[in-house]
């Protein structure tokens, strides 16, 4: 038997993860599509044509980057629920707009007008009753000295080269926005209660900490 019948999560269950860069979404993304036996939906960083040059200019390239994402993350979320569930995602379309585009915006690296222009398209897109919601939402809470360690262990050039001042911001940013979220049912996990990279077994008390959250939150499915 495997975790997802021993737990009795439902196999067109749909749950997103959640956190700011560098918290682990990916590997737990991995970890949970191979304990349950679902699919997973990746971010594509890779082929982003707009990502190293959004991190070069912020003004001139974050309009044009939150509407990749924007678009990319609708076409995703469309195709995971005409599989039927079963998925896995690492990062939501909510983040988008209640972090990244909100910031550039605030910060005036991104104009009034591109703004508006953004928030009507992502609502007329995504806060409608026809976009299909996740059934969970797992948000990864870390510190920000482990993260920063994480990102710099990672290694991308892109992220080591931008000011630690900016993750302090998106630090900040994304806990003011998850105490505010209700879109859908939130599980928050501490990054420091498990070890995914040295302990595979360490996703059996993450299943079931989902499969009661599930049911406690009045979303599981028959």
């Amino acid at each position: 038997m495997n975790l997802r019948e021993k737990y009795h999560i439902p196999n067109n269950t749909v749950i997103t993860i959640a956190g700011t860069v560098g918290v682990g979404k990916s590997t737990l993304t991995n970890a949970l599509a191979n304990a349950l036996q679902f699919r997973t939906s990746l971010e594509k960083v890779d082929t982003n044509p707009y990502l190293d040059k959004f991190y070069s200019d912020f003004e001139r390239w974050s309009f044009h980057l939150q509407i990749y994402f924007l678009a990319e993350r609708f076409k995703e979320q469309k195709r995971i629920f005409e599989y039927g569930g079963g998925f896995i995602q690492d990062r939501s379309v909510y983040e988008d707009t209640g972090i990244f585009t909100k910031m550039h915006y605030e910060k005036g690296t991104m104009n009034p007008v591109d703004y508006e222009t953004y928030k009507s398209l992502f609502d007329s897109m995504v806060l409608t009753p026809y976009f299909p919601h996740p059934d969970l939402l797992i948000y990864l809470d870390g510190n920000l000295d482990t993260i920063l360690e994480r990102i710099q262990k990672r290694g991308r050039d892109m992220e080591i080269q931008t000011p630690i001042e900016y993750w302090e911001e998106m630090h900040q940013r994304y806990e003011e926005w998850i105490n505010n979220f209700h879109v859908c049912p939130v599980m928050r996990l501490k990054i420091n209660d498990y070890d995914l990279t040295n302990d595979e077994a360490s996703i059996e008390p993450i299943i079931v900490q989902i499969s009661d959250f599930l049911q406690t939150a009045g979303r599981y499915k028959k």
